[in-house]
């Protein structure tokens, strides 16, 4: 789920930040009771529990302004993710559910989300489609299943929001079925050295404000891990990159 806010163009911020997420100064990485998301911002340690409030904040207007991002940033992202899903499918930060209708059909679908406002949408839309879905809560970094669980794996504009990445995408890895497919799609750094700078700017006040990073590339992290990149694209001055991967096995 991320932000909606500008990639990379700077339009206006939804500020003041609240207090206890304000813009914290440089701190000595023995900073009591923090963790250090990257260099120059630190942020509480209860950071998922915050997470998940921003979100239950946020889900009344999402799908608003996401209308915005999917027209003119994301193009047909949701749909390329989605349509290569087969099987016994897990999405990972399924948000308001703007992904159910790309679905093809015949997938046995179940999603996560760790803000239950989301969730609520969710499952709204979902019985709007008749599309039979296991929407419950949880955390992409300690996913409540079992080893080997699933045939696809997907999460769509979420990485950039989960506080470890890293974490995630090796959880997904983990509950993956041997030759299972993964399938990301997120907004990354840019290619231009410019424009990456602009988004270390952005960071300054979008990771304290919702966990939001503009400079993560995921399908570093699964190369990592030793999937075989079937697919990948990046577009919009390499601000979008999609991923298609195949898990060893």
């Amino acid at each position: 789920m991320p932000l909606p806010l500008p990639l990379p163009l700077p339009l206006p911020l939804p500020l003041p930040l609240p207090l206890q997420l304000q813009l914290p100064l440089p701190l000595p990485p023995a900073a009591s009771g923090a963790l250090r998301l990257c260099q120059g911002v630190i942020v509480a340690e209860d950071v998922n529990q915050r997470r998940a409030e921003y979100w239950d904040r946020q889900a009344g207007r999402y799908d608003r302004e996401m209308n915005f991002w999917d027209r003119h940033l994301f193009g047909d992202s949701r749909p390329w993710a989605c349509s290569r899903a087969a099987g016994e499918v897990l999405e990972v930060a399924v948000g308001t559910g703007r992904n159910l209708s790309f679905y093809p059909d015949g997938v046995r679908l179940t999603g996560v989300d760790w803000s239950p406002a989301m969730l609520g949408i969710a499952r709204e839309r979902a019985a709007s489609l008749g599309r039979d879905a296991d929407l419950r809560h949880g955390d992409a970094q300690a996913l409540d299943f079992p080893d080997e669980s699933f045939d696809t794996v997907l999460c769509a504009l979420g990485l950039c929001a989960i506080p470890d990445d890293q974490r995630a995408v090796a959880e997904m890895a983990r509950v993956l079925r041997p030759g299972g497919r993964l399938l990301l799609v997120d907004h990354v750094a840019a290619s231009a050295r410019a424009l990456r700078g602009v988004q270390w700017l952005y960071e300054r006040i979008t990771i304290p404000l919702a966990g939001e990073h503009f400079r993560r590339r995921p399908i570093g992290h699964v190369r990592e891990l030793g999937f075989l990149i079937e697919e990948t694209e990046r577009f919009r001055l390499g601000i979008v990159e999609r991923v298609s991967a195949r898990k060893a096995g």
